[in-house]
C-alpha cells in the first residue's frame, strides 16, 4: 500500500530551508521527500489500477455484468455513471473533505470503475486486454519518466491537452449519432495521444506541486496544515489512474479483438 506522506512525519523531509538563491540547502534531504512523494502516488495509483481490473474480471465472469450491463435498465446507468460522479466529488469537493475520506473514495471509485469496465470482457478477448495493458503500461512509465526527468516545461500543453478531451468528448457523442468508422478510428488516435501528453503533463505538474508546498512549508510551517500532502497524494493518483484507463480504453480499440 501506499506510504502517507503525513506531514508530521514528514517534516524533516521539508526541513532544508531555502538559501538566499531561493533554492533548497539540503538538495539530498529535499530529493528523497520528493521521490517518497512520488512513489506513494504511484503506489495509489497502481493499486487503484489493479484493484479496479480485479473487479472488472469477476463481476464479468459471474454473468452479473452480461446480465445488468447488457439489460439497459437503471442499474445499469448507475453503475456507468458512478465512477464520474466520485471524480466530480473529489475534485470538487477536496478541501472539504479529510484525507481519510478521500481515501475512501479512491477505492470506492477503483471499485465503481471496475464494475464499469467490466463490459469491455463481454466485447473483447481476454488475451487482447492482457496485451493491450502491458502496452498501456509500458508506455505509461516511459511517458510518467519523461514528465518527471524532463527538463523541458510542460505548463503550457495544459489548457490545449484539456482543450483536447473536451473536444473528444463532444467527438464521441456526435460519432454516437453519425455511427462513423472512420470518425471512431481518428478518435481513438487522438484520445491515445491526448492521454499520453496528460500523462507526462500531469508527472511534471504533481512534481512541480511538491516542490512548491515544500519550499513554502520550509518558509512557513502552518502551510502545512492548509496543504496536506496526504490529501496530494491521493488526488495525484486519481489523476494518473484516469490518465492510465484512458489511455488503455483508446489503445483497445486498435489492439483489441472481439469475441
Amino acid at each position: 500500500m501506499a506510504d502517507w506522506n503525513d506531514p508530521q512525519r514528514t517534516r524533516p523531509g521539508f526541513g532544508s530551508a531555502p538559501g538566499l538563491d531561493g533554492q533548497v540547502a539540503d538538495r539530498t534531504t529535499f530529493d528523497a521527500g520528493l521521490r517518497k512523494h512520488m512513489l506513494s502516488i504511484y503506489n495509489y495509483m497502481a493499486s487503484g489500477v489493479l484493484l479496479t481490473g480485479v473487479v472488472a474480471l469477476m463481476f464479468a465472469r459471474s454473468g452479473a455484468a452480461a446480465t445488468i450491463l447488457g439489460g439497459g435498465g437503471i442499474l445499469s446507468w448507475i453503475i456507468m455513471l458512478a465512477p464520474l460522479g466520485f471524480v466530480l466529488a473529489m475534485s470538487f469537493g477536496q478541501n472539504k473533505f479529510s484525507t481519510a475520506t478521500l481515501q475512501i473514495m479512491f477505492w470506492a471509485f477503483a471499485i465503481a470503475m471496475g464494475l464499469s469496465l467490466s463490459s469491455i470482457f463481454l466485447v473483447y478477448t481476454g488475451a487482447s486486454i492482457a496485451a493491450t495493458f502491458f502496452a498501456t503500461a509500458g508506455a505509461f512509465a516511459g511517458l510518467s519518466l519523461f514528465g518527471y526527468t524532463t527538463k523541458k516545461d510542460l505548463s503550457g500543453m495544459g489548457t490545449f491537452l484539456i482543450m483536447g478531451v473536451i473536444g473528444l468528448f463532444i467527438a464521441m457523442l456526435l460519432n454516437m449519432w453519425l455511427q462513423s468508422g472512420p470518425l471512431d478510428l481518428a478518435i481513438s488516435a487522438i484520445g491515445v495521444l491526448i492521454f499520453a501528453g496528460l500523462t507526462a503533463y500531469d508527472t511534471q505538474r504533481l512534481k512541480t506541486e511538491y516542490v512548491a508546498i515544500s519550499q513554502a512549508i520550509a518558509q512557513n510551517p502552518a502551510v502545512a496544515e492548509q496543504y496536506p500532502l496526504g490529501k496530494r497524494v491521493i488526488l495525484g493518483a486519481l489523476s494518473l489512474y484516469l490518465d492510465f484507463i484512458n489511455m488503455f480504453l483508446f489503445l483497445l480499440r486498435f489492439m483489441g479483438s472481439r469475441d
